[in-house]
């Protein structure tokens, strides 16, 4: 029993750190689209190309987001097993086949991957510097 709340602790603290380097990856994505647009912007290139490249590393960071997402689901089996206080056998070391598990088809991956890019945490600031982008190229027209 010790030695399953043990592994299901050390599972909680490993997952935990990795939903932390997540969230501070995610922040990384938004700098780097938020600088980048400043740089396309004072070169003067297509605001198309520039709505484009936003556009990818938004759904970039949906795709990131969702595996965060999945650790986070795991961690929460965790916590619940770890709550119960009984012996919870083999739950411990079980992130990937939970993962396999509820993995959903190729559509439902790619709903999952829009859906997260849709949630007002990721989708800051990318329809805003759309937005500005967009601005910037009527103000030059």
């Amino acid at each position: 029993m010790q030695n399953e709340t043990n592994a299901l602790t050390a599972e909680w603290q490993t997952l935990q750190n990795n939903i932390e380097a997540y969230e501070r990856g995610a922040l990384v994505i938004k700098l780097s689209a938020t600088v980048l647009a400043v740089v396309l912007c004072l070169f003067d290139i297509s605001v198309l190309l520039l709505i484009v490249v936003l556009l990818v590393l938004w759904l970039q960071e949906g795709i990131y987001r969702t595996s965060q997402v999945r650790l986070c689901e795991r961690i929460l089996t965790v916590e619940l097993l770890i709550s119960k206080g009984d012996n919870p056998g083999s739950a411990a070391f079980q992130l990937h086949t939970d993962w396999q598990r509820k993995r959903p088809g190729t559509l439902g991956l790619l709903s999952e991957y829009l859906s997260q890019s849709l949630r007002p945490t990721v989708a800051f600031p990318y329809p805003l510097l759309i937005l500005i982008s967009l601005l910037i190229a009527s103000g030059a027209s």
